[in-house]
């Protein structure tokens, strides 16, 4: 078996991919399995890694890139050496030749990865530079041919001396037998990319297309060169991949465009379409063609060098050189042998003589120089050794000599480590003391590495077997035939077996075993057989080889046509079969049947048979739709038969379309009855419609009948009972003869019934009743309907929207109090009758629902007072009053305490026995009557109990109560307690003065104060008490004024025009914070006063920005929060702005640091808040810079809660809750956070009151939560109550 190394010389980076393709050709496979084959790859190392001259030879590593099934002669499986192996043991060698190392890529499938190959000889002299390979010609793809050891040989002997197998990166040994998983192919691409050429520097595009109309989104595509190389990485100046979508077609549009392309470019490329489980893919060819044929030499030399200036590649290192042809011309050296240079010359000439000629491995060359020169041991068995390499013509002959020192010494031949026998191919010839191997009849197997061995000495070569060009010998020839005759066209080449490929239109032909298409070949020559041609085969078909192309152009017409036998016009009855047959010459020509103009196609009933020459159209069963102008047009002709088809069919009346039984039409009075019955018959029969001995006619008034093509119809414009009978209808026509009865039946609605009566009232509903209608039309009464309005109304209701079978009903959910009136329809099969007359006018009404909420308000020694709720459900009637009835417990006797209605919903019952126990219940009276009572659920207790008593602060008295001079002050103070509590006042342990009144109720106590004044100010106690329970509260009132003017202002220093005035604090504040100052100024020449800062909080300050040459007074006022004080304090002396002075030395002044973590300053305070009124928590905080400020309930953030309000202005922080309810209550913290730190600072919120039950209930709020906190709220109250009354 051989393997050819097809090389591509990779493209600039970013350009183009570069492909390393490797073709075993069956025919020579030895050492293939039968079911896979080894695609093998090799790369050479780094131009800038030197070749070591080792002793041993350095091994060549191949890499497998992917396994493939191959048919092959040895049926067992190839091992793959996967460490190095060596024939025997090494030997000292001499120096070593530089050889050129091969580049070739290998491709994996995602991303591609080189594995070092390099090929080194054990005895090469340096003197003797291995012959470089013949350039050939750019178009020819360069070719190394190798054979691969056989199976049969043991394992050391495989492969050369020199070479090891070796997987790289590409698989894991085990599995290299494993088939690569592909999707399963679909049908994805609608127009698939075409194998194309180009001149070398040319641009190409090739387009793929994807339909998406069935695609949910954009399907994946890859462009691939070779098998697995991806060209999405490849994208730069040489390789574009673009990708667009039209919206109106649906079609996405892939395309890959080559700009610029190169020699190395050609090669097999493919493309691939995914959609999650479809596949596509399609392969195609693109020839790159080389401008100039001009051939050139290429020196050993060329593959060190750079490339030249100027070019696409400049730059890179080209070390292909010795196998490919440059693209542009190269530099014609003269020979010069560099290593003798090298050898003479000085060290510090080395790196001149490497820049003269070209050489970039200088580093590596010295090191080879190095053990060259040290090298003195001369060779024992060997006076001359073989060259470096050889290269022979395919088919020609090479000799391979050596000179022995010791003619004795026993020679043996190796052709890839393999011991070559004498044959006729190998003839082995002694001359003296040379030894001649000569190859006959040189192939591409021959191409190997060749070594002799004298002793324990040993030699090296390689063979180098140049694969000439295959030249077309005769070209082909024009054709020119017609259609079904056999197309042959012939072509020689100038070598036998040659590989070529036949092209028709561009486009490789296929030659599978379906195809129409026949390739034979017989020594040189090559022929293409067209067996039946058809037109579409008319083109221009080529032959490439790589000597050349040749082409010719096949044209296909068609053969005149002959009718032999023409369509015949027929007339047959409807069902029976039609036939119609043609012959025509040509036979196997195809051709199209048409029926009045449009095509016809096959199906079950009508089938198309095409023998031969005859053409035939046949029809199972015909029907009337088969008549008509039939048409054969042969495929290609002008020429047309034509024929007519006749249908004839006897009269019929198909009643089976009536669907009615008995043949029975039955119709509604008054309505119209159009009656259709199909008929057939062909040709078209004439209908007569009677009635008894009376023909119908078309011209008929209110009733007529009509006939049509495909149909009879009678019509009654307005049924009348006197319609009903029997119809008889007759056809005729040339075909025969048939008749048909029909029978119409007249029915009514049914009259309306009587008048319906009311029985009984209720709130909402009503009981009615009614007779059956005297005439029921005819047909049975299914039912009735009811219908009702109110009296005042036009537009009635319909009650049932299922039939009422009975005749009584009762309608509901009607108004009350309003009047209604309600109605009858009787319905049978025919429709609904007119409506009965009216019921008398009826008014619904309904006692109300029983009162809500009854609960105890008050109990005294003889007493019970009660309040409720009024009922949820009142009505129309109203409601008039409630009667509150009570019984003793343990008796059944209800007592009236109320002999007349109270419209109140809280009444006392008086005279009760003291200590008795009693139930108490409600009733609601109106119109209807007395509503369910509402009775109390336990019994209650005749004895007053003792409530102690409870201050309740109103929210805004539990902080200081701020008031201005001479303002009223006017504060309630509710409160709880039972017996009526004991309340005192003090002011600061002291009984309060005259001047403030206090006024004292049950439930709370008023403080009023006509004119505020500022001796009113205090902490003012507030006493409740009742018996020994006591409860107090304490109460802040500020009484604030105007403050006085500040103390000693004086002007302390006076320099540019600046001015430091400084001044102490009011005497009186007002009893209330100093907040600032205001200071003006006045121009002694005017002494009018101007504002130069407000609001300051200081008390020394400095006013600039003054004019020169004026003299100033100065005035300061105080202020708190009350406003300004009454009157300024002015500086006694004036400050003059001198013009020329002094110069003032400004001090320097260190910046402060005012940054500082957050601070509380005022922290939050325990709460009470009433439930539905509104309550804030105050706190304030110190911080720079700004902190930011969260609040949080029972250490949950509030975030977003329309309830909560929150507030930050000068540091302090508010935090508003919108009318609370028991559930807010509970642990708020105030936390304030700034890059220098955090602090936090918690109250306890307490909300008292909340709500009653029966508001709880109108919310929603479960049972089980009510009594919760019913019982948490008593239970509360009563700790506080007795913590207090312990106090």
């Amino acid at each position: 078996m051989s393997v050819t190394y097809s090389e591509n010389v990779a493209p600039d980076s970013g350009d183009a991919p570069s492909e390393n393709s490797v073709v075993m050709t069956p025919k020579e496979a030895k050492v293939a399995t039968k079911d896979t084959e080894a695609i093998v790859t090799a790369t050479e190392p780094e131009a800038a890694v030197p070749m070591p001259a080792a002793e041993t030879p350095c091994p060549v590593v191949i890499v497998v890139t992917e396994i493939e099934p191959v048919e092959g002669e040895v049926t067992d499986p190839q091992p793959i050496v996967t460490q190095p192996v060596e024939n025997g043991h090494s030997e000292p060698e001499s120096t070593q030749a530089k050889k050129f190392t091969k580049k070739v890529t290998e491709v994996k499938e995602e991303e591609p990865a080189t594995s070092k190959v390099s090929d080194k000889d054990d005895d090469v002299t340096a003197s003797t530079p291995s012959p470089p390979p013949p350039a050939e010609d750019g178009s020819t793809p360069k070719k190394l041919s190798i054979d691969l050891p056989n199976d049969s040989d043991p394992e050391s002997t495989r492969g050369r001396k020199d070479s090891v197998w070796s997987l790289g990166d590409g698989q894991p040994p085990e599995e290299i037998d494993k088939q690569i998983e592909t999707p399963p192919h679909s049908t994805l691409l609608i127009e698939m990319p075409q194998t194309a050429s180009i001149n070398v520097g040319g641009d190409i595009t090739f387009v793929a297309k994807v339909e998406a109309k069935d695609l949910l989104r954009k399907p994946t595509i890859k462009w691939f060169k070779g098998k697995w190389m991806d060209l999405a990485s490849k994208t730069g100046k040489h390789l574009q991949l673009k990708e667009s979508f039209d919206r109106f077609t649906k079609i996405h549009t892939f395309e890959m465009h080559i700009i610029k392309a190169k020699e190395n470019y050609a090669g097999n490329y493919r493309c691939e379409v995914t959609y999650k489980d479809k596949f596509d893919s399609c392969s195609f060819d693109l020839e790159v063609k080389e401008v100039s044929d001009s051939s050139q030499s290429i020196d050993i030399r060329s593959a060190f060098k750079r490339s030249s200036e100027g070019q696409d590649d400049a730059g890179e290192l080209d070390f292909s050189g010795l196998l490919k042809h440059r693209e542009h011309k190269q530099e014609e050296v003269p020979e010069v042998d560099v290593w003798e240079i090298l050898k003479n010359a000085r060290p510090d000439e080395y790196e001149k003589i490497a820049f003269t000629y070209g050489i970039t491995d200088l580093r590596g060359l010295l090191k080879r120089l190095k053990k060259a020169k040290k090298e003195e041991k001369k060779s024992e068995a060997f006076a001359k050794r073989l060259e470096p390499a050889y290269q022979v013509d395919k088919g020609g002959k090479i000799r391979l000599v050596v000179d022995l020192a010791d003619p004795t010494v026993e020679l043996k031949w190796y052709k890839n480590g393999q011991e070559i026998r004498p044959t006729p191919k190998f003839i082995f010839e002694h001359k003296g003391t040379q030894r001649i191997m000569v190859i006959n009849n040189c192939q591409m197997n021959d191409d190997a590495a060749y070594s002799v061995t004298a002793g324990e000495e040993k030699c090296t070569t390689e063979l180098f077997v140049k694969e000439l060009p295959v030249n077309i010998v005769k070209k082909l020839e024009p054709v020119k035939t017609t259609v079904n005759e056999r197309i042959e066209l012939e072509c020689e080449v100038s070598e036998e077996g040659a590989k070529v490929k036949w092209m028709k239109n561009g486009v490789e032909v296929p030659t599978g075993v379906r195809s129409r298409y026949r390739v034979k070949s017989e020594g040189t020559k090559h022929w293409l057989i067209i067996d039946d041609a058809t037109k579409d085969d008319t083109g221009t078909y080529s032959l490439m080889a790589t000597g050349g192309t040749t082409e010719a152009h096949v044209q296909v017409d068609l053969k005149p046509l002959k009718i032999l036998m023409d369509l015949q016009s027929v007339t047959v009855k409807l069902g029976q079969p039609l036939k119609l047959n043609c012959e025509i010459y040509p036979g196997n020509i195809p051709g199209r049947w048409y029926k009045n103009g449009q095509l016809i196609q096959p199906s079950e009933r009508l089938n198309i048979v095409h023998r031969t020459k005859n053409h035939s159209l046949d029809i199972e069963s015909s029907t009337i739709h088969d008549a008509g102008d039939y048409t054969f047009v042969p495929e290609g002709y002008t020429q047309t038969l034509s024929a007519k088809v006749h249908i004839i069919d006897p009269p019929r009346v198909h009643l089976e379309a009536l669907n009615a039984q008995d043949n029975t039409v039955t119709i509604v009075a008054g309505n119209k009855l159009r009656l259709e019955i199909p008929i057939s018959g062909e040709p078209a029969p004439r209908v007569v419609w009677m009635k008894g001995e009376r023909v119908i006619l078309d011209s008929g008034n209110r009733v007529r009948a009509e006939t049509f093509a495909d149909h009879t119809c009678l019509t009654i414009d307005v049924a009348e009972r006197e319609d009903t009978g029997n119809y008889k209808i007759v056809l005729q026509n040339e075909a025969g003869e048939d008749t048909a009865s029909v029978k119409i039946k007249v029915v009514d609605i049914p009259d309306p019934p009587m008048a319906p009566q009311v029985t009984d009232v209720g709130g909402d509903w009503c009981t009615m009743i009614w007779e059956p209608p005297h005439y029921d039309g005819g047909s049975p009464i299914l039912g009735y309907f009811i219908e009702r309005k109110k009296k005042q109304s036009s537009r009635w209701m319909r009650l049932n929207f299922d039939l009422c079978k009975e005749t009584t009903f009762e309608p509901k959910k009607m108004i009350e109090g309003v009047p209604y009136e309600v109605r009858i329809f009787a319905v049978n099969a025919i429709g609904v009758s007119k409506p009965s007359e009216p019921s008398k006018p009826f008014i619904p009404l309904a006692v109300t629902s029983e009162p809500t909420m009854l609960v105890v308000d008050d109990v005294t020694d003889t007493t019970v007072t009660m309040k409720w709720r009024p009922p949820d459900t009142i009505g129309a009637a109203g409601l008039d009053g409630y009667q509150v009835e009570y019984c003793i417990e343990g008796t059944d006797e209800w007592i009236l305490t109320n002999k007349e209605l109270i419209e109140k919903t809280r009444y006392t019952i008086t005279g009760l026995p003291v200590e008795a126990k009693i139930l108490v219940r409600v009733k609601a009276i109106n119109a209807a009557g007395a509503s369910p009572p509402r009775t109390t659920q336990h019994s209650i207790l005749v004895k007053e109990v003792i409530e102690p008593p409870k201050i309740r602060i109103p929210r805004h008295l539990k902080q200081t109560y701020i008031r201005k001079v001479g303002e009223v002050v006017n504060l309630v103070v509710p409160f709880v307690g039972k017996p009526r509590p004991k309340v005192n006042w003090l002011k600061e342990g002291q009984p309060i003065e005259q001047t403030i009144s206090i006024r004292n109720s049950d439930c709370d106590s008023i403080m009023f104060i006509r004119k505020a004044e500022r001796k009113h100010s205090g902490k003012y106690e507030l006493s409740v008490q009742v018996e020994n329970h006591i409860d107090t509260a304490t109460l802040d009132i500020q009484i604030v004024d105007l403050p006085g003017p500040p103390q000693a202002v004086k002007i302390d220093e006076v320099w540019g025009n600046n001015v430091a005035l400084d001044w102490n604090p009011p005497k009186d504040n007002g009893n209330a914070p100093i907040i600032g100052y205001t200071i003006q100024k006045a121009d002694k020449k005017t002494m009018e006063w101007y504002t130069c800062i407000e609001h300051y909080h200081r008390t020394c300050i400095t006013i600039s920005d003054l004019v020169v040459g004026n003299e100033y007074f100065f005035r300061i006022y105080s202020e708190n929060m009350v406003g300004l004080s009454e009157s300024a304090t002015a500086t006694k002396d004036s400050a003059l702005i001198v013009k020329e002075g002094l110069q003032l030395k400004i001090p320097e002044y260190n910046d402060r640091n005012f940054t500082e973590p957050p601070t509380f300053t005022q922290p939050l305070i325990n709460t009470f808040a009433i439930a539905g009124y509104n309550a804030t928590l105050n706190c304030s905080v110190r911080a720079n810079p700004r902190p930011k400020v969260i609040w949080m309930k029972n250490k949950i953030t509030i975030i977003d809660d329309p309830r909560y309000r929150m507030f930050s202005n000068q540091g302090v922080c508010t935090l508003e809750i919108r009318k609370p309810s028991p559930f807010d209550g509970g642990v708020y913290t105030c936390k304030a956070v700034n890059d220098l730190g955090e602090a936090q600072v918690d109250c306890k919120l307490e909300v008292k009151g909340g709500f009653t039950f029966f508001e709880l209930m109108k919310r929603g709020v479960p049972l089980h939560l009510i009594d919760k906190y019913m019982n948490e709220s008593k239970t509360s109250e009563k700790s506080e109550s007795e913590k207090k009354g312990s106090i």
